[in-house]
């Protein structure tokens, strides 16, 4: 089934959509938010799961056509949100470009943070920043949404805890990352809103695209139109999902509703393009020296998405224009 939330106070009301993406119906008698739904799974996922069938089959009185612009997050925010680095060659690219060497244990030890996740944004509000100085970077991932999780899982059961699959557009302002990173307690300012595709999916909805593990799919992003990268999310995956589940829940449960985030989608040697401008400008400076790719600028226009094989939207696009953002008390 897919599942999205319209605005509505801080939580949403919860959405269900049907397979096309082109009509939905409140969930309404089931749970008010997505959060409820998540906090009782076992008992509201077959009760959703029924009346996603009864909407795709045309047989709900109140189904109404789908609007992406009526969306906030699916989950407008979350008890916890983990994003990872699970495309180890993004990172080897990167610091390739500086000078760096990668330590070995990169390809080992998942690199995670705890990301900020009491306000995400739907997929067609704008991003606002309020200086081009800072280095506006779009990041295409994907993410899972969990059940409860107990601590100290393994990665051969941590998959089981998957109830949910998604996109974002994690932004990052590249330029206040290295004064954070140096300060050596990880990223804070330089990590504004988080953007959520329309709607998320249940895993049977991606068929054989979805192993349980890693989604097989090319991840598109497009800036003002044109094709940056179409790398598939599921080649060169350091880190399934599984094990950065189970890292996280180390030494901790992990409560229903938990967002973990793949980081940026990279293939080895980046044939099909990059899924943030950060590795285009890495690339540049192996080639030639130095980047020649500006950072985002106020009016660009980001869409990402992910296709089927018969090349429909399966979560709806991510498609956001950045936006000069002015501070209270700074208007004249």
């Amino acid at each position: 089934m897919k599942l999205a939330s319209y605005k509505s106070g801080r939580d949403g009301q919860l959405m269900i959509v049907n397979r096309d993406l082109n009509h939905c119906c409140p969930a309404t008698g089931i749970a008010a938010t997505l959060q409820a739904a998540l906090d009782d799974w076992t008992g509201t996922a077959p009760l959703l799961a029924a009346r996603y069938d009864a909407l795709c089959a045309g047989d709900i009185d109140e189904a109404e056509p789908f609007n992406a612009e009526r969306c906030a997050a699916p989950l407008p925010r979350a008890y916890h949100w983990a994003d990872g680095s699970a495309y180890v060659t993004h990172v080897e690219l990167v610091r390739k470009a500086r000078g760096a060497e990668l330590p070995s244990s990169f390809w080992e030890d998942p690199l995670i943070y705890m990301g900020a996740s009491d306000a995400f944004i739907g997929a067609r509000d704008a991003i606002p920043v309020e200086s081009e100085d800072w280095g506006i970077d779009f990041e295409a991932e994907v993410v899972v949404i969990t059940d409860d999780v107990p601590a100290g899982i393994d990665a051969q059961h941590a998959g089981e805890h998957i109830q949910l699959l998604g996109l974002v557009n994690d932004v990052s302002l590249r330029n206040l990352i290295p004064a954070e990173l140096g300060k050596q307690f990880g990223f804070y300012q330089s990590k504004p809103w988080t953007a959520f595709s329309p709607v998320l999916a249940t895993p049977d909805e991606l068929g054989d695209a979805w192993d349980g593990q890693r989604l097989h799919l090319p991840l598109r992003a497009t800036l003002n139109d044109k094709l940056v990268g179409a790398p598939n999310a599921g080649v060169d995956m350091t880190f399934d999902f599984p094990t950065l589940i189970a890292h996280c829940a180390k030494s901790r449960s992990l409560m229903a509703g938990t967002v973990i985030g793949s980081g940026t989608v990279s293939n080895v040697g980046s044939e099909s393009g990059s899924c943030c401008l950060a590795e285009v400008r890495c690339l540049e400076t192996i080639r030639d020296g130095s980047p020649s790719t500006p950072f985002m600028a106020f009016g660009d226009r980001i869409h990402i998405d992910m296709l089927d094989a018969q090349g429909a939207s399966i979560f709806g696009a991510i498609d956001q224009v950045v936006e000069c953002y002015t501070p209270p008390g700074n208007n004249s």
